[in-house]
Order: structure tokens, then sequence, then C-alpha cells
């Protein structure tokens, strides 16, 4: 979601400051040059399109990766998608997106939901915020030498019959990127816990990501007014996040010691694990699900999807050498790597290949369902074909309040030397 220089040295800040990164004019114009087919020319019937929009967690960010496995060379034991038998070409994953960071992967959401619509069309970018999805002429901003993303729904909205907008925004608006760091920091460097001055932090910016969630509905609606849509005629469907760190009690790895950091790439004390998955979460859903409330538009609920297949899980595990990744036991989130210089850093806890397929599943279903507010959950044992949707109620619970009790005392000596404050 937030996007960082792929190139610069391995520092704590720099590892974690893109773990959740999640688009000038004239791109548009060679945008729409690809985005339209041969087929949508002068006198012929438009084709039906799905479009999602966005930040890295409906872009596709971390694609490439089937799982997690602990294997620094060749195929990472079959996890690595960008493997070509002698090297890596991410683009073979992340296509021409690759080289400006907004990795839109050929199993993104939108591109894991075939049947939606005749076209399936990803206009989202790793690192966007809500104001890189507002027109130029509302405030809104380029991004990664692209236009906003509402210019450049105009051209699509011009050359086909968009039928349905997924939106996924606000994550960097929160500043996911700065809470990740303060966590893995908190973890890794100090004996303490971050949730509490974390939630402090997302509390302050809460109100100005939602106003800008809103706005980004209200420049969608305005584009597409333009353009004579009706509002019968497509629907916009904002979509919340997942936790891709489990509970404590559900983490495979002892809370103290090497191996959250160094093997599973989950470094994170069980508490503030708890908060961010049964507290951060739910909140930033259930503030995201009264935005769509308020301006009328489906919502779809992601909280539980990666529930049991987040990276470090107890009900998963890595590939390995003798048994290679699987959509049933491999883990549905990307690890933060520290040692083993696979991929990007900007890829990590995103939604990895098994789980793209799944949220693609999930669209599916939603478009399906003309009317009410949906919640998506995974079937244990199942691949994506085991997605399930579950009505949502109107009622907001409130988050799950976090007890805790003294950090467990830690030896420094265990920090991996490559990391430090950037």
């Amino acid at each position: 979601m937030l996007g960082i220089h792929r190139h610069r040295p391995r520092g704590i800040g720099l590892l974690v400051c893109a773990a959740l990164a999640l688009a000038p004019v004239a791109a548009v114009q060679a945008r729409a040059a690809t985005a339209v087919p041969a087929a949508a020319t002068a006198g012929a019937v438009p084709a039906t399109a799905v479009v999602s929009m966005g930040d890295s967690y409906i872009s596709g960010e971390a694609g490439r990766w089937k799982g997690n496995s602990d294997d620094s060379g060749g195929s990472r034991d079959g996890t690595d998608r960008a493997w070509t038998g002698s090297g890596y070409d991410p683009a073979l994953v992340y296509g021409s997106t690759y080289a400006n960071g907004c990795d839109r992967s050929d199993v993104a959401e939108v591109r894991s939901a075939p049947t939606v619509a005749q076209a399936q069309i990803n206009l989202a970018c790793s690192g966007a915020t809500t104001a890189n999805i507002f027109r130029a002429s509302q405030g809104g901003k380029s991004f990664k030498g692209e236009a906003p993303q509402a210019d450049q729904l105009a051209v699509v909205a011009a050359h086909y019959q968009v039928k349905v907008i997924a939106l996924s925004i606000g994550g960097n608006d929160l500043g996911f990127g700065d809470v990740i760091t303060a966590c893995v920091e908190d973890y890794v460097a100090y004996d303490s816990y971050c949730y509490a001055t974390q939630q402090k932090a997302i509390d302050a910016r809460m109100a100005a990501a939602m106003a800008g969630v809103a706005k980004s509905i209200d420049e969608i609606r305005a584009v597409m007014a333009a353009d004579r849509y009706s509002a019968r005629d497509y629907r916009i469907v904002l979509q919340s996040y997942p936790s891709p760190i489990p509970r404590g009690n559900e983490n495979r790895y002892p809370e103290r010691g090497i191996s959250r950091i160094e093997t599973g790439g989950c470094p994170f004390w069980d508490a503030d694990s708890d908060w961010a998955r049964d507290s951060l979460v739910p909140q930033i859903s259930n503030r995201l699900a009264a935005v769509a409330a308020a301006r009328g538009v489906q919502f779809l609920d992601l909280r539980d999807v990666l529930q049991g297949r987040e990276v470090c899980s107890t009900a998963t595990r890595q590939a390995t050498g003798t048994e290679g990744p699987s959509a049933v036991t491999s883990e549905w989130s990307r690890f933060l790597d520290y040692y083993y210089l696979q991929g990007t850093t900007q890829e990590s806890f995103h939604p990895n290949y098994y789980a793209q397929l799944g949220l693609g599943r999930c669209l599916t279903l939603i478009a399906a369902r003309a009317t009410g507010n949906w919640a998506c959950h995974n079937t244990p044992g199942r691949d994506a074909s085991g997605m399930v949707l579950l009505s949502r109620t109107s009622a907001v619970p409130c988050p799950v309040p976090v007890a805790v009790g003294p950090v467990p005392p830690r030896s420094r000596l265990l920090l991996p030397k490559a990391l430090g404050r950037a």
C-alpha cells in the first residue's frame, strides 16, 4: 500500500514503511490505448467492465508469491512466480506496472473475477491515498506517473459499460505503514508495546481519512454522471481490509526469541497482534461500513477473509523443498523478509497469490448480490472456491479491548544486525 524505493538500504523503517502499500492526464490517454480493446471502436457494442480502484490491497501487491518459504534461491521452494529458471522477472506477474511500483498483478482481485463482466480493468496503485482517487480538477493528485484514478475512470467509462466498481482506499491516509513500522520496531528493538500510541495516531487521522473515502465515492459518481450513467447502471462496492497477522495465541512461533523475525517474518508482540486483529481492523472496517451506508454504496467486509491463513498462523506452514506451496496449507499473506532478500519489501503483509484468488471470488459473489452488505470468509481446508459471503448486520460492534501485562524480557543480542532505526 505504501510505496518505497526498491533499492534503498534495508533499515527497519524501509522494511516496514511499505508493508501495507496498499495514478499527468497525458498518461490517461496512454493507458486508454492499452485498456480499450479493438472491439471498442465506433459502431461496436461496448463491452461490460468491472473496475478496481484504490491502493495495494486491491491493486494486486504480493500476487507474485504462492505462500512463503525461507529458501533464498531458485523458485523459493516453488513460491516465487517470478522465477524464470535462471533468474527473476517480476514483470511476469506485475507487467509494466512493476516499473513504477503500482504492482498490478495478473491475479489481482478484479483479474480473479472474470465472470463479473467481459473486461476486468485495474486502476488501483500500490501506495495510493484518497487524494490519488479524486479528479485533478477537484484537487486530485497524480501518482507514480499516472493521472488521478477518477480521471482514468472517465476514459474507461467512455469506452465500456461499467457495471461494478470495487474500491479499496483509506489505509494509507490512516498511516498503516507508520503503524507497522512502530510495532515492528517495538518488537525488534524495544521492550515496549506499540498499540497505545498507535491507536492514538489512528484516532487522530480517522476523521480526515473517512472524509477522503467519502469524497472518493463522490468523485467516482461525478465521473459516471458526466458520462451519462444513471445510478441504476452500475454499482460501487467499498471494501475494508483484512489483518495480515494472526492473534497472539494463533501464532505458531514463540513470542520470545528470533523465530518470529528470522523465520516467520511476523515480528510483533502478542498484545500488539491482538490489538491489530481484534481492535484496529474491526474499528477501520466499522468506520468504512459507516461511510458506505452514508453514501449508499455496497460494503464488502474483509476483516476475517484471512482468518487462519495469516502469516505465521498455526493453521498454516511455509513451503519447503519437500513440500511445496498449497492453497490449503500455505499462508495467504506475504511475510516480512528480513534475511532472504526475496522480492521487494513493499510486498510485505499483503494478500498473496492464493488470497487474491480468494478475493476475486469474494468480488464475484458480491457482484451477484444486487443489494446488501456482506462479509467474506474463507473455508478451512479449501482453496479460493471455498470463499463464502455472510450477511453483515447493521449493528456495529465495539472494538474488542486488549488486555495486556508486562512485556516479557528479551535479550537484544537476538536482534538482527541489519535492523535499526531508519
